[in-house]
């Protein structure tokens, strides 16, 4: 299905607002999510006698699949004692009927960037780049860069201040958003080197040092990784993570991941606005230059063990590099910015996190640094509201406070 829209459709669509609907429709979109949690979460948390784990979690969790919020959902729970617990409610594929559990493969959108940001970390750490390096330094010589191109950093890129947007707002971006609406297919078809590289020839810097997600930020960080290192942002990902921790079902292709006959399949939720809600919705494909920013798959047992690796303190360099990572480099009123992931203060403390969103699928992944708790929360529905992981994450704090006295 070909949609094509005139110059002059397309001016008339954005003085409508078209424009900010479709920025709060792309892959992975951050802060435009909802986590806020209101007066009364932060009163029931406090409140809430003491019980079982299981019970904690299924009175926030299970109703997403019993109210049909999403087809099926996956929680992970990290205690501070290091132990991991795994609950899946509904159907991780309804031809099937199967339920997921923590072992079930999930698309997780740009939780992609969490792991591309610890590799630029651990690349700095060892010398061969600088948080300082500009663009002119990192891409190829002769790149044609506007004035605010030359002036973006690494440490930018990795923290989403860099002034860049989202992806870039063009007639051909929009042509591709309107099909998506009807069909569900990706639209970041024509996201290759030379048009973002086009795209970074007139670039034009707007709330720079200010965080603004950035997709095309991420892809740019993906090929700066390779181009320094001369590996691809598959090999890097296997060296510097999956190796290391031992993870067994995490990488950007779906198939050659042993857990992929078992991987849910993804359904609309709030999004494609005009497919009906728990229908299915076609897998997404990236171009090389997107695939760290948004093309990873994993599951709730090796993302709950990447979060892990983030509360372990200095048992190894990677360790300490990863807890370096959660700490705010641009403080923000809200939402401050650390490498690749987000620092919202709730009910007094930090929690740091991260969503993806992409195709039929909602990610979350979370981490009080202080209480060395994570929650990772796994949708095979596009939704907007994330709050849940929130929740829990606040409802373990409180949870364990009262359960150790």
């Amino acid at each position: 299905m070909a949609l094509f829209v005139t110059k002059k459709t397309f001016l008339v669509l954005r003085r409508i607002g078209l424009a900010l609907i479709m920025c709060a429709s792309l892959t992975a979109c951050g802060s435009l999510t909802t986590t806020d949690l209101n007066a009364d979460d932060l009163v029931a948390a406090h409140q809430l006698p003491v019980r079982d784990l299981k019970t904690e979690v299924d009175s926030l969790v299970a109703p997403l699949a019993e109210t049909k919020h999403t087809p099926g959902v996956v929680a992970g729970v990290l205690l501070p004692d290091g132990t991991m617990h795994f609950y899946g409610y509904g159907v991780a594929n309804r031809e099937n009927g199967r339920a997921p559990n923590g072992d079930t493969l999930f698309a997780v959108g740009s939780l992609s960037k969490g792991f591309l940001g610890a590799e630029t970390a651990l690349l700095v750490d060892k010398g061969v780049l600088s948080w300082n390096d500009t663009l002119p330094e990192l891409l190829p010589p002769n790149t044609p860069l506007s004035s605010d191109a030359q002036k973006i950093t690494l440490l930018q890129l990795t923290t989403h201040t860099s002034g860049l947007p989202r992806q870039p707002l063009t007639l051909e971006t929009l042509s591709y958003f309107v099909r998506y609406l009807f069909t569900g297919e990706s639209f970041y078809n024509h996201f290759d080197r030379d048009y973002v590289f086009n795209y970074l020839a007139d670039f034009e810097a707007d709330n720079t040092g200010k965080s603004q997600y950035s997709n095309i930020g991420y892809g740019l960080l993906g090929y700066i990784l390779e181009r320094r290192t001369g590996k691809t942002v598959d090999q890097l990902l296997a060296q510097k993570i999956v190796r290391p921790l031992k993870l067994k079902c995490t990488g950007y292709t779906q198939e050659e991941l042993p857990c992929y006959p078992e991987r849910a399949h993804g359904y609309a939720g709030d999004q494609p606005k005009f497919i009906p809600r728990g229908e299915p919705t076609p897998d997404w494909h990236f171009t090389h230059l997107m695939r760290g920013s948004a093309a990873l798959y994993s599951n709730a047992k090796d993302l709950l063990t990447f979060a892990a690796a983030h509360v372990k303190g200095h048992k190894s360099r990677l360790n300490a590099v990863m807890a370096n990572d959660l700490k705010v480099r641009v403080p923000q009123d809200k939402a401050s910015a650390a490498i690749a992931w987000v620092v919202d203060d709730v009910d007094g403390q930090p929690i740091d996190y991260q969503i993806g969103i992409v195709a039929g699928f909602t990610s979350y992944i979370g981490i009080d640094p202080e209480h060395k708790t994570a929650v990772v929360i796994l949708q095979n529905s596009f939704n907007w509201d994330s709050s849940v992981g929130h929740k829990l994450l606040l409802r373990l704090r409180n949870w364990q406070t009262v359960k150790n006295r």
